[in-house]
Parts: C-alpha cells; sequence; structure tokens
C-alpha cells in the first residue's frame, strides 16, 4: 500500500540523499523546480538523465544503476510506464530506502514489487509541496 500518512510521509522526507531520475536542466520544468528547491532546503541531489552532464553542479548518471555513491530515495520524473524498470535498477541497489513518484505517476505494479522487495513507497504527490506542507510549515 503506498504511503498516504502524514507522519509516514514526513519521516521519508528525512532521507536527504535523493536520486532524481529525469531530473531536468530546463528551468521551466517540475523535473528542474522540485529538485532545485530540494537542493535549497539541504538535500543532495543526485540528477540521473542521460541527456545530461551536469545539474546543480554535480554530474549527472544515465542510470540509477551507474550511480557511484549512496541513495537514500529515488524520486521519480518518468512516464509512469518507465517506472518498473527504475525500481528494478533501485531494487538491485542495497541503499535505496524509498521510490517517491511525482505528481501525476503511478505504476500499481512497479509499487507493488518495490514494497515487496522492502522499500517505502510513494505515488502521485510532489515532493516539494509535500516537503512545505510537512517539514518547512512545521518549522514556523
Amino acid at each position: 500500500m503506498p504511503i498516504e500518512d502524514d507522519e509516514k510521509l514526513r519521516e521519508l522526507l528525512q532521507h536527504t540523499r535523493v536520486a532524481v531520475v529525469g531530473a531536468s536542466a530546463t528551468l521551466e520544468k517540475a523535473a528542474h523546480i522540485v529538485p532545485a528547491y530540494l537542493q535549497r532546503h539541504g538535500y543532495e541531489i543526485i540528477p540521473v538523465n542521460p541527456n545530461i552532464d551536469e545539474l546543480f553542479d554535480r554530474p549527472a548518471y544515465n542510470s540509477l544503476s551507474e550511480v557511484d555513491e549512496d541513495i537514500d530515495l529515488v524520486e521519480i520524473f518518468r512516464p509512469s510506464e518507465e517506472v518498473p524498470g527504475i525500481v528494478e535498477e533501485a531494487v538491485d541497489r542495497d541503499d535505496v530506502k524509498a521510490i517517491w513518484m511525482q505528481l501525476g505517476i503511478e505504476n500499481v505494479d512497479a509499487a507493488e514489487r518495490a514494497q515487496a522487495a522492502g522499500l517505502s513507497v510513494v505515488q502521485d504527490h510532489c515532493m516539494k509541496v509535500q516537503h512545505g506542507l510537512l517539514i518547512r510549515n512545521s518549522m514556523g
């Protein structure tokens, strides 16, 4: 069952090493705006996009399996039909604790696969919005 509960979402937002699959260099796209916001709020963003070399002053990786640093959470900005392959790459790693599918992205089979492997899953939620509601706003 994907996470909807505010307390569990708040816990997931404590994972600060975030691989952003589909991160974009296009300033107007959510796939740029959201990770830029997260970086400003202390998250370590690891861009994953085979079409860019660098983003947020970090080298961009072609795929999750090529990332040679620890990842806590995988944030997905790719079409729902691409999610199963991304989840498989995440499951194959020993460090990933959670999958976060951005607003408009859902894949029930992939979510079940991730959960069966012990990963927490969020579907169809914006990480920036949830951070604003549950973390930033609670700081006063």
